[in-house]
């Protein structure tokens, strides 16, 4: 048997969407702290700059891509530049998304379709593109950012359009992963549930009564915590595991 932990991603290169900021960072540096080399896709070279600059004072090289990927001619250059970057990939963690608060009466038809060209419809292109990469490599594991949102209707506020599209992320992976099995590709969801992120602001005591304290270990979790889940998807400790969706949410769901 070889001596190489099956959680070890020591050779292996991935691109993390959205990786510039809150749980997108996170996965960035758990993947690189695995031993992966790492590019990451945002919409602002700023915030770019300041993670590759962070993670490098840890010792960890992240190539940044600047990229909006629901552009198509976007998600085609942030591809070619992070397999020119890191010679292949291996890992694709979709993770870029975005939200609206507000009743079904109050969505308008722009915040409907920025939710689901982000969340839907950029994923699915990224997919495809990486995914075309990992087809002709005859492996790769893709990490979809899914949601309790696609599992329960959050409260006390109202967000129609990010359920729905988080409803459809957790299918696509499905559909991907019994569609790509056969090409040795992997396609599963992580499902977070309430974690301090710039886009969830937990600390505000309106959302306390129903964001913590109905959590059963009554906390929320740091992005840091789940970043493992996606290293563990993403490695070969999952090698017998497609089509799942990962549920990390202190238990929310349980109730």
């Amino acid at each position: 048997m070889s001596g190489r932990s099956p959680f070890d991603l020591t050779g292996r290169t991935a691109l993390v969407t959205g990786g510039n900021q809150g749980l997108g960072r996170a996965f960035a540096i758990g993947l690189a702290e695995a031993g992966a080399q790492v590019a990451i896709a945002g919409r602002s070279a700023e915030r770019n700059a300041e993670v590759v600059a962070e993670a490098a004072t840890a010792g960890h090289q992240l190539h940044p891509i600047t990229a909006d990927i629901t552009s198509a001619a976007d998600v085609d250059r942030m591809t070619s530049e992070a397999i020119e970057a890191l010679g292949h990939l291996d890992i694709l963690v979709n993770n870029a998304g975005t939200c609206f608060h507000g009743e079904s009466w109050t969505v308008t038809e722009g915040e409907w379709d920025a939710v689901f060209d982000l969340n839907v419809k950029a994923l699915w292109a990224c997919s495809l593109a990486v995914g075309a990469h990992m087809r002709e490599r005859g492996s790769g594991s893709i990490v979809n950012i899914g949601s309790i949102s696609a599992l329960i209707v959050n409260r006390p506020q109202m967000q129609p359009a990010y359920n729905a599209s988080k409803a459809a992320v957790h299918h696509l992976t499905k559909s991907l992963a019994a569609e790509w099995a056969p090409l040795g590709i992997r396609v599963n969801a992580l499902a977070p549930g309430y974690v301090k992120t710039d886009m969830a602001p937990v600390d505000r005591p309106e959302f306390k009564r129903h964001w913590i304290d109905d959590t059963p270990q009554l906390r929320y979790a740091l992005p840091e915590e789940i970043a493992p889940s996606v290293v563990f998807l993403a490695s070969d400790a999952a090698s017998f595991i497609t089509g799942s969706v990962l549920v990390a949410d202190g238990g929310y769901t349980a109730w």
